[in-house]
């Protein structure tokens, strides 16, 4: 059983309200993802979210002709799963766990409906998943600046 208390030692909840911790918890479960084990695929319903306490996770898409590719891993502490709170509630890449993942997994259609019903949670997780993908933007714009100059030198 998930508590209140395990929420708020994770650095994705600090500082949320004690009430919407407790809310939170009745859509949780500790889960166990054996390595190698697909979390989701790409263009599959988005129904979950994890929370990262142990392990890795690798986040995939596919390439046309040359099949996946990893785009990033994350570990302890991540968040590892957006897809479900934005329409049209499909995973927009795939994610497998590169070794024994200990995870915090959320129901996200339960998460959706308490959402729904107290707006300031709904604000409050929207807030919060938002600066995830901003965050994750930011990673991946880093890594294709360092690549890029080699690129745009062969471009002119």
């Amino acid at each position: 059983m998930v508590t209140a208390v395990d929420l708020a030692r994770e650095p994705f909840f600090e500082g949320m309200r004690t009430l919407d911790l407790s809310r939170l918890a009745k859509a949780a479960r500790h889960s166990e993802v054996p390595a190698g084990r697909r979390m989701f695929a790409e263009a599959a319903p988005a129904e979950r979210f994890w929370l990262v306490r142990d392990g890795i996770v690798a986040v995939d898409m596919l390439v046309p002709g040359s099949g996946t590719l990893v785009i990033d891993t994350f570990g302890p502490g991540s968040v590892v799963g957006w897809s479900w709170l934005f329409r049209p509630h499909r995973w927009r890449f795939g994610a497998v766990a590169s070794t024994p993942v200990l995870a915090i997994e959320f129901d996200g259609r339960l998460v959706r409906t308490l959402s729904a019903v107290d707006p300031s949670l709904g604000y409050e997780l929207t807030r919060r998943f938002a600066e995830q993908v901003v965050g994750r933007l930011e990673a991946t714009q880093a890594r294709l600046a360092r690549t890029a100059p080699e690129t745009l030198g062969q471009a002119g």
